[in-house]
């Protein structure tokens, strides 16, 4: 069974002042062995999300809503186990597929055929599992044969390609996205948002972070409502959205 439990989470980023980097600090600091550096008054901590509790069961489809800099991103990181949580505790129980940062593992100077082996590792994936999926990424990509090039040459769209034909390629039992693929060709975009559908047809869990409340009324089942780091709301999507709609939030 897939799951994912979230207790009592905090992220928090330190954020230095410019004074700090000064020439005058600089050398302050290296002739007090570095004492200055310490200084609290030259480092804010910027908190990104503040106590979240949260239990997401099979079955659920979950949207994440809230304006810019709500933490609807750093949530969906820290479930996907990109961000190390400062304080709390993150399980997730299942084969996870993030759709965050498309690029993530590609290595440049690979070509795209042996950046689907790499990036299969970069998600636990056994390379001998990856091989035999190198056909069907490369039909879905039609890099046709650019696969075999550095993948330094790839234009951006190119690379979203591979990146996004590799991330889909295994079926997840736990799918998070950031915002439904927009980038690209229109008929890239129309054959990857059908296979989104299909992936999020088949997962048991699945978590999307979105400012489209239609995107949210058509596949969600549960809505969080996320402010300055902290859950507002979390319940059925009309309740929510309304709320949210009310409050002026969108």
């Amino acid at each position: 069974m897939a799951s994912i439990r979230a207790r009592d989470v905090a992220v928090e980023f330190p954020v230095y002042r410019g004074a700090s980097r000064s020439l005058k600090k600089s050398l302050l600091a290296a002739s007090t062995q570095g004492n200055l550096a310490k200084d609290a008054l030259d480092r804010v901590n910027v908190v990104a999300l503040k106590d979240v509790t949260l239990d997401i069961e099979e079955g659920e489809r979950i949207g994440i809503m809230g304006a810019n800099g709500a933490g609807k991103t750093t949530l969906l990181k820290v479930l996907a186990g990109i961000y190390e949580p400062t304080r709390g505790r993150v399980r997730a129980e299942g084969r996870m597929t993030a759709l965050l940062a498309t690029s993530l593992g590609l290595d440049t100077d690979a070509t795209g055929r042996e950046n689907i082996v790499l990036r299969g590792l970069f998600m636990g994936i056994h390379p001998r599992e990856m091989r035999g999926r190198i056909r069907e990424i490369a039909e879905f990509t039609e890099l046709g044969p650019y696969l075999d090039l550095p993948v330094r040459t790839y234009s951006s769209g190119m690379m979203l390609r591979l990146a996004f034909a590799i991330t889909t390629s295994v079926r997840p039992a736990i799918l998070l996205m950031d915002e439904m693929i927009s980038a690209g060709d229109a008929g890239f975009i129309e054959k990857a948002r059908a296979r989104v559908r299909e992936l999020i047809s088949n997962a048991n869990i699945f978590v999307i972070s979105s400012h489209v409340q239609s995107v949210i009324q058509e596949f969600c089942n549960r809505v969080l409502w996320l402010e300055h780091g902290k859950v507002v709301m979390d319940g059925k999507p009309d309740e929510v959205l309304a709320a949210y709609t009310a409050a002026g939030a969108t």
